[in-house]
């Protein structure tokens, strides 16, 4: 059996006249994510993750901002559409941890739903998945406000051929 880890990381700027979405989840706050779909940084970052460990193009690759199919696509599509290709290739997830970097909304009290969202997606139990949620102590624009970040890091498991 072959090993693989990733990492990926994910930055949005926060702005006027969009929902919030993260984790797969809509988070009620005045401003949203701007991004060439629903700009869930979390998720683009648990899809970068999952696409290095595979040896895979990247998330801008895979889906590029010229695409206008993916144009305002939820994200959670996103990650679907690499686990099947993680499927294909007969690699399963370990684990995966991850950290949401906001000043603002507090994010702690939605984690449980994302975790229940995002493990349907990753076919995963709760206890395979960490999502952790710091603030930017008031530090640039993360800190004050700007814009949400995210990192997470991926350990998967494939078949040997």
């Amino acid at each position: 059996m072959k090993i693989r880890t990733g990492i990926g990381f994910d930055i949005h700027k926060l702005v006027d006249k969009r929902s919030l979405y993260l984790g797969g989840i809509a988070i009620p706050y005045h401003k949203g994510l701007l991004g060439h779909s629903d700009g869930d940084c979390l998720i683009h970052a648990i899809v970068d993750a999952l696409l290095g460990a595979m040896g895979e193009k990247d998330i801008g690759q895979q889906f590029p901002d010229t695409d206008s199919r993916i144009k305002d696509m939820r994200s959670p599509e996103l990650l679907a559409r690499v686990i099947e290709l993680l499927d294909r290739k007969k690699g399963r997830i370990a684990n995966i941890d991850s950290v949401v970097i906001a000043e603002k909304p507090r994010l702690a009290a939605h984690i449980p739903e994302m975790k229940d969202v995002l493990c349907r997606i990753l076919k995963l139990g709760e206890e395979s998945l960490g999502i952790k949620a710091r603030t930017h102590e008031g530090l640039g624009p993360i800190g004050q406000g700007e814009a949400i970040a995210a990192w997470a890091t991926v350990l998967l498991f494939f078949e040997d051929n």
